[in-house]
């Protein structure tokens, strides 16, 4: 029988289902960028980020961490702030402080953002975080810049010395200024300046919360959320808001006139300072 061919029908093979690909593993943000200015002639090399550009209320706030050539590879966990959630932010902030050469966090307040413009806020909060690690470790050398845009480089000495910032104290050569698209996912400096910078101000929001609770700043920390618009509207504006930006139309017609205390009207401007080596806990309602 081995010369016929069988009758038996063919069992049909299914097909084999696609291979699901896994997810990749986010990657670690390193040193590689560092070491290469370092390589390069830096001394100290700073990665910078921002945190509150887009808020409603509270300051802009730039964080600073400096690393050299001796500085080890980061704690692990440290990556952009926005992919952490808060309790993970929180736990990485004392590794952070301890890690790089030196760090700080500075922060241009609502008054400042009104008279200045947000991007020289930016620049005002990045200098006062820069003056504060010259402090600690002299001048740095090169700064690593989140995104495409050097807010950074200084502009007329009298921004400086209008919103209080010693010029005196500045170096008298600028650090070289690079500019790097999502450094703060592959910068580990970066990354940990804007842990640093989230938490720090996150905490100022919330104690501010205390003195506003209507706008709900302990949960959106003074970005549009729904709750926040919706005081807007009902409360109008507080001494904590940015109130060169149009929230009037923001909030719609409805905006009550301002109602908020007007003794807490300087409250942010005179009592943001920045800090290296502390927690915010400064006060901010006078």
């Amino acid at each position: 029988m081995s010369g016929e061919a069988s009758s038996a029908p063919r069992a049909q093979r299914r097909p084999t289902p696609p291979r699901r690909r896994e997810p990749s593993a986010r990657k670690t943000p390193t040193l590689r960028f560092e070491r290469a200015l370092v390589a390069g002639g830096a001394r100290l090399v700073a990665g910078m980020d921002e945190v509150g550009r887009g808020a409603l209320a509270g300051p802009v706030s730039v964080g600073v961490v400096v690393v050299d050539a001796a500085t080890r590879t980061a704690p692990k966990g440290v990556a952009d702030s926005k992919l952490l959630t808060p309790a993970a932010r929180e736990a990485l902030v004392p590794h952070l402080r301890r890690w790089p050469v030196a760090w700080a966090v500075g922060h241009a307040g609502p008054a400042e953002i009104d008279a200045h413009g947000i991007i020289a806020a930016l620049r005002l909060a990045g200098w006062r975080a820069l003056a504060q690690v010259r402090r600690v470790c002299g001048d740095v050398d090169a700064v690593l810049l989140d995104g495409s845009h050097d807010w950074l480089s200084r502009g007329q000495a009298d921004l400086f010395e209008a919103a209080g910032l010693d010029a005196a104290t500045a170096p008298e050569v600028e650090p070289a200024v690079r500019t790097m698209v999502k450094a703060d996912l592959q910068c580990a400096s970066v990354a940990a300046a804007s842990v640093l910078a989230k938490v720090e101000r996150d905490l100022l929001l919330t104690n501010l919360a205390r003195q506003y609770p209507a706008y709900a700043w302990d949960q959106n920390k003074g970005y549009s959320a729904p709750a926040h618009i919706q005081a807007l509207r009902v409360h109008g504006t507080t001494p904590q808001h940015r109130r060169s930006w149009n929230l009037r139309a923001l909030a719609g017609d409805a905006v009550a006139p301002d109602r908020v205390a007007e003794r807490f009207a300087d409250a942010v401007t005179e009592s943001l300072d920045v800090r290296v080596g502390v927690p915010a806990t400064t006060d901010l309602g006078g």
